[in-house]
């Protein structure tokens, strides 16, 4: 199952607008629930079959947990287009557990990203790279990484994956950052916690973890072949500039995809993206250039095992 092969079809997932990036690093950054509305729905019909998401205070642009703040774009993307949507619990290591699980409890999506592991998540780098801010707040919550553990402990993993996939049938995006994450989707498998098919999103070129790198790429395949056999398949998640390069890798080892204005902020180098859908039409124009088709919403919920749109709570 970990490969597409030459013919079958390639999941491309959006992820619009994250807790990374600030709004004073683009204007292009979604941030009100009309933005990631829009962009979201215009990612899908460029061809992105999951649509990954977090919330925003339309005030001021920082990464919101509360509900309220999703629900205000979580009907409307489902309303207009037919994309799996994918909720973090990841949000921002500057939240809570709980807080992080209130909406993707609250929505009972079809699918949840899950971090696999504890771990620094270094984002102070991205503020030595500007020199004016559009919010008071963007670089002292970049300078709080320095100091700050994303915490996912072994409880907290198994109260995910009994609160939201036991209890409301959401099925995961596991977040791999590092081989050990791999290794922990693998005990959760022999222990019946995690049952396949698997979706692994190979997270490279975060500081903290995996650099971004081919043979990192190949050393966390290779590991997650070993480790699951058959039962899994892999997407490539890569950070900035690195995003296209190696998720195009990615999907010429037989993977999937994701790109978005959560993970790079450029459409090639010292140019900004305009949209998500930009990022989305350009990787799509490279998986069918290698000969691949891209999956459709319906496809990945079969691929995937997925409860349906009609079963989610907003």
């Amino acid at each position: 199952m970990s490969g597409t092969g030459a013919n079958s079809k390639v999941i491309i997932t959006c992820a619009v607008t994250g807790s990374i990036h600030t709004p004073g690093m683009s204007p292009h950054l979604p941030v009100t629930a009309d933005e990631i509305t829009e962009q979201a729905v215009a990612a899908a019909e460029a061809g992105a079959a999951i649509l990954h998401l977090h919330a925003r205070d339309p005030e001021d642009g920082r990464p919101s947990a509360d509900p309220d703040h999703f629900m205000a774009f979580l009907p409307r993307i489902k309303q207009a287009c037919d994309a799996v949507v994918n909720i973090t619990t990841g949000g921002s290591a500057q939240m809570t557990l709980d807080e992080r699980l209130a909406a993707p409890l609250r929505a009972q999506p079809e699918m949840c990203s899950l971090n696999m592991g504890s771990m620094n998540f270094g984002t102070f780098p991205l503020a030595r790279r500007y020199s004016t801010w559009k919010h008071g707040w963007e670089p002292d919550f970049l300078e709080a990484s320095r100091d700050t553990v994303f915490k996912n402990t072994f409880a907290d993993i198994e109260g995910v994956l009994r609160q939201l996939g036991e209890g409301c049938g959401t099925r995961f995006e596991f977040e791999c950052y590092d081989t050990g994450h791999i290794q922990t989707v693998a005990f959760y498998l022999a222990e019946g916690l995690i049952k396949p098919p698997i979706f692994l999103q190979f997270v490279l070129g975060v500081l903290g973890g995996a650099d971004a790198s081919p043979e990192q790429l190949m050393h966390m395949k290779a590991t997650a072949d070993r480790l699951l056999g058959d039962a899994y398949r892999f997407s490539v998640l890569a950070a900035g500039r690195h995003q296209m390069p190696l998720g195009t890798l990615g999907v010429i080892l037989g993977g999937n995809v994701r790109v978005g204005l959560e993970d790079s902020l450029t459409i090639g180098r010292g140019r900004l993206a305009e949209s998500n859908a930009q990022q989305v039409a350009k990787i799509r124009r490279i998986v069918e250039e290698l000969g691949h088709e891209i999956a459709r919403p319906g496809e990945v919920r079969e691929i995937l095992a997925l409860k349906g749109g009609d079963r989610v709570a907003f």
